[in-house]
């Protein structure tokens, strides 16, 4: 039996559903009695509304009701991702049905009368494989969200390091994930992670740039209670919060020596120290660790370690910048286009082709995240639900020119004054459309209201007008 402050947290949700009301009280208080949150239902129709709206982990139902039988309940509880675990509740002339309902998805079957010892053993092997099926379906939608899928690419780099991540996940190797900054160094993380034999726990990151030096200690390896001013309570370290699992250790080319030092050992020792501690905990960690830095760089001038780098560069991973794999931004657009319709509650369609071609044709120095951050915007500015050349920022459109003088121009020595090279070209744009503002801007690339503005910056109207 359970003792009372036990009872404060439920052990797991039941329904009953009996149309005969001792029963259906009998049951109730042997539950409760032990931990159980309990719903009642004095019919099939009351357990399927009551189900709907308690998500009972366990439904105990008799299998002979009026109106909806307890097969017919059977059947309606098995739709969805996680159905509760059914238990029938039979007569004795009845375990033939009892094994037909089991065909149809019911857990388990009992005859009456009900005996509390055997009820509570196979409520507790059904709360059980329930929760179970509720890890594996938590840890599926984690590598969904978390995996290669996540990672969008069918350039032959990308599908390299597919195969790579692939091949290597399983392992227990350290990683180092080289790449320039928004190629997606993280997701890459959390691929080898999700598809390792340590996805069930939880992922660790720290971005090792972004934490002030004096602090980061204490966060890797966590602190003892006075350790410093303001350690009021012990702390528990990544590297012991990520032990069974995996620990992201992001811009690693940004840390000191000293603490170099203090993780080459935590991955050769396998144990670590709390700041102000003399305890050594062992741990058990997977690092994978990424860095946009030239680290060979850096050992020659003396800012990197070698023995740490070559513990970190068991696998390395190289992350094309976008700009050489301009294959993947048709479906990296797709994708931010729906992810930013997701999170704003818009309803943009689609990319007009001019509008991706500029995007193909981009450089993307701040590689994925940069052109994320483009679509998003693309989408909260455009009009009319699609996006077209105008709705992109004017960098992308000057930037992606064909080639370098894409029009036969080029600066003379002696320079230009680029706000009368802009207002001649206003005024050339202006006359081809017969001094239409909407398909002037439509040659300029510009939309209606820039133009309109820059009209009237330069004072630029049409010949005869007031």
């Amino acid at each position: 039996m359970t003792t009372p402050s036990e009872k404060n947290v439920p052990k797991g949700s039941i329904l009953v559903v009996d149309d005969e009301r001792y029963q259906r009280e009998s049951l109730q208080l042997i539950l409760e009695d032990e931990g159980y949150r309990v719903t009642v239902a004095a019919d099939g129709r009351e357990a399927l509304a009551k189900a709907a709206e308690a998500r009972p982990d366990v439904v105990l139902t008799d299998l002979k009701m009026p109106g909806l039988s307890g097969m017919e309940v059977v059947k309606a509880l098995q739709e969805g991702p996680l159905p509760p675990r059914v238990i029938l509740i039979t007569a004795h002339g009845s375990v033939e049905r009892a094994r037909e309902a089991h065909k149809l998805g019911a857990f388990d079957y009992m005859s009456k009368p009900v005996v509390a010892d055997e009820l509570l053993f196979r409520v507790e092997r059904a709360l059980e494989t329930f929760r179970l099926t509720e890890k594996n379906l938590r840890l599926e939608r984690r590598l969904k969200n978390d995996g290669l899928e996540a990672i969008v690419g069918e350039s032959a780099a990308m599908r390299e390091v597919f195969r790579l991540v692939e091949k290597i996940a399983p392992t227990n190797s350290t990683v180092l994930i080289r790449g320039e900054s928004g190629t997606g160094k993280e997701l890459v993380a959390r691929a080898v992670h999700s598809r390792s034999t340590r996805a069930a726990k939880p992922f660790q990151a720290i971005n090792c740039a972004a934490i002030p030096e004096n602090l980061l200690e204490s966060e890797l390896f966590g602190h003892e209670r006075g350790s410093f001013t303001s350690a009021d309570s012990r702390k528990i370290g990544l590297f012991e919060a990520a032990s069974t699992s995996t620990l992201f250790l992001d811009e690693i080319g940004d840390l000191s020596l000293p603490l170099q030092g203090k993780i080459l050992r935590a991955l050769q020792e396998k144990e670590v120290k709390r700041v102000g501690g003399n305890e050594t905990i062992p741990v058990d960690v997977r690092v994978v660790a990424a860095t946009n830095r030239d680290l060979e760089a850096m050992m020659k001038a003396g800012q990197f370690r070698e023995d740490l780098f070559y513990r970190l560069n068991v696998i390395p991973l190289v992350l094309p910048p976008l700009r050489e794999r301009a294959s993947d931004v048709v479906a990296l657009a797709q994708r931010f286009l729906e992810k930013a319709n997701a999170a704003h509650g818009a309803a943009v369609r689609e990319i007009t082709p001019e509008a991706m071609d500029l995007l193909v044709r981009s450089p993307w120095p701040g590689n994925v995240r940069q052109l994320e951050s483009v679509v998003e915007r693309a989408v909260l500015l455009c009009e009319g639900g699609t996006v077209k050349p105008e709705d992109l920022p004017t960098e992308i459109r000057l930037r992606t020119a064909p080639s370098a003088r894409p029009y036969g121009f080029e600066i003379p020595p002696e320079g230009i004054d680029i706000e009368e090279l802009e207002r001649q070209l206003i005024v050339q744009a202006m006359e081809k459309s017969t001094w239409v503002i909407a398909k002037g801007a439509r040659l300029l690339g510009l939309t209606y209201r820039t133009l309109q503005y820059r009209l009237e910056k330069f004072g630029i109207k049409k010949p005869g007008a007031d």
